[in-house]
């Protein structure tokens, strides 16, 4: 999986990579502000400057066991989240690349300790540190898929806990619900005479992820909607939308079929409905819901599934179907039943498939008996729906990284000179942001503005046309962006035209102020699709 072209600022002292051109734009910018505000203000961009190199920040959140740390390590490929109630499990954790493993404890205070990995390599559950001095963990992983992305495991919204709530919901809401001047008890310590350093509001406006996938289960709750309302990329007073988020329906092979309505028996089938329900639902908070079995896209990618748990299934393969049906009605009768396959196995494999994943690796093997234990191992994880979150994250997030992060890095840098208390410096900052976006090569981050706008409901629109403004700034891939995906080269290029031209109209003579703004920039972007097709397939 590959991120967008990366590029280099240019006046940089160092070879610097970006996820690219706007995030360059972005960086290239808050080196020529530097010299030009408050150090305090100044140190704050060199955090926005760091955070523009990095990987793109994706936060797994979600409810008290609805299953988050599990999706971690199979999206990681590493059974390295601990999944078990314990301290860790009250933390955030932030997943990276690294070229050694190790865990970072980071405290209150800004000091680190590492941690050892336990002996089966994950981090412990239990901390051997004064657990209230520790602000989240770090953890290194020499592991190719968090090369371009970092992955930030957070403790369970709806916990008793509230210190971890408030944690989860710190790298949710970043500094959105903080106002310049408020201050944090833990974090209030910096010096006023110490102005080369981050003081507490300007570590707080860099301190939000940049997008986040969000876990549900059967029933989307208040709370819920309201975790996603407060989310924002990285403070910028964006809320969660369909450029920075997606939705997971987990345990969906915990999905009774005959309570979806023409899900004709079949699990999948009703966790596929249930899902566009849930989309519906969030809309248009996230760009959409994806059915997955956490716990065997994690027993399935992260070595957790074994040649002894092929072998054992192909003896429960061989039992009689009626024996086999019963056995498989609930977990306690499948691990007590009197049968060859030890008691202990079938726990074992109860733990890394549940049910659902044994009936379907027994039929995988009734109609292959031949099927070797990879070969399973692979129908497993096609089964998980893993796939289908990883397509989602490659079409919402990774493509899009570059639009993201230079949006996100944007937002903290304005809010940095608002926390400023100078007016002057204030100016200084929206004036240069401005002269960066009236370049044409910053329509994306016009048009991240324009969605963001519409999906949160500051600027009002049809419902028509706001469906409209979600499509087409919602993917990267033009047949969608259109809504006619599929549809013959001429044939979207005639339309992206003709929407060009209504949006232009519309903007001038039908639309408020508010409209307008919005209705320039969609016209812009249908214009934009249409001179790509042009190009592409020689159309006049």
């Amino acid at each position: 999986m590959t991120m967008a072209t990366s590029g280099s600022a240019p006046g940089a002292t160092e070879q610097q990579h970006f996820a690219g051109p706007l995030s360059a734009a972005v960086a290239n910018l808050c080196q020529r502000l530097q010299p030009q505000v408050s150090s305090r203000t100044a140190a704050g961009f060199g955090e926005v400057l760091r955070r523009l190199s990095a990987p793109l920040q994706v936060a797994v959140a979600g409810r008290i066991k609805s299953g988050k740390s599990t999706l971690v390590n199979a999206l990681i490929g590493r059974r390295v989240a601990p999944t078990d109630i314990g301290e860790c499990t009250r933390l955030v954790t932030r997943f990276q690349y690294g070229t050694v493993d190790r865990v970072e404890v980071v405290f209150t205070d800004g000091s680190k300790q590492v941690l050892p990995f336990d002996p089966g390599g994950m981090i412990p559950a239990e901390l051997s540190v004064a657990f209230d001095k520790v602000s989240h963990l770090e953890a290194y992983l020499t592991n190719a898929v968090l090369r371009d992305l970092t992955v930030i495991d957070t403790p369970g919204l709806g916990s008793l806990d509230a210190a971890s709530v408030s944690r989860t919901e710190h790298v949710l809401a970043g500094a959105k619900h903080r106002k310049p001047g408020d201050e944090d008890s833990e974090e209030s310590t910096v010096d006023d005479e110490a102005s080369d350093k981050l003081d507490s509001t300007s570590r707080n406006a860099v301190a939000g992820a940049e997008a986040v996938l969000y876990v549900v289960t059967q029933g989307v709750r208040a709370d819920d909607q309201q975790a996603l309302a407060a989310f924002t990329a990285a403070t910028a007073s964006r809320e969660a939308g369909p450029v920075n988020a997606i939705a997971v329906l987990n345990k969906a092979d915990t999905i009774a079929p005959e309570s979806v309505e023409g899900a004709g028996g079949d699990v999948w089938k009703a966790a596929t409905m249930l899902a566009e329900k849930q989309a519906q639902t969030l809309k248009p908070r996230v760009a959409d819901v994806i059915p997955v079995i956490g716990l065997l896209a994690e027993s399935a990618e992260s070595g957790g599934f074994t040649t002894a748990d092929a072998d054992a299934l192909r003896a429960l393969a061989e039992l009689d179907d009626a024996i086999l049906d019963t056995m498989l009605v609930s977990a306690d009768i499948f691990t007590t039943w009197d049968c060859d396959v030890a008691a202990g196995t079938r726990v074992r494999l109860l733990e890394k498939l549940d049910l659902y994943g044994i009936r379907h690796a027994v039929d995988a093997l009734r109609e292959e008996t031949e099927l070797t234990a990879g070969a399973l191992r692979r129908k497993l994880l096609d089964a998980s729906g893993l796939a289908g979150v990883r397509t989602r994250l490659d079409a919402v997030f990774r493509a899009r990284a570059d639009g993201i992060k230079a949006a996100a890095a944007l937002a903290s840098v304005t809010a940095l000179a608002h926390a400023s208390g100078d007016a002057a410096e204030r100016q200084r900052v929206h004036d240069a942001i401005e002269v960066l976006l009236a370049r044409p090569e910053a329509h994306a981050l016009r048009l991240l503005e324009a969605l963001t706008l519409v999906a949160s409901g500051a600027v009002s629109m049809p419902e028509d046309l706001t469906e409209e403004v979600l499509r087409v700034g919602s993917s990267g891939d033009i047949g969608e962006q259109l809504g006619l995906k599929g549809r013959p080269h001429k044939e979207l290029a005639a339309y992206a035209l003709e929407r060009a031209g209504w949006w232009r109209s519309f903007a001038s003579f039908g639309a408020t102020p508010a409209q307008s703004r919005v209705a320039h920039v969609v016209h812009r972007a249908y214009f934009l699709v249409w001179q790509e097709l042009r190009e592409q397939g020689g159309v006049s």
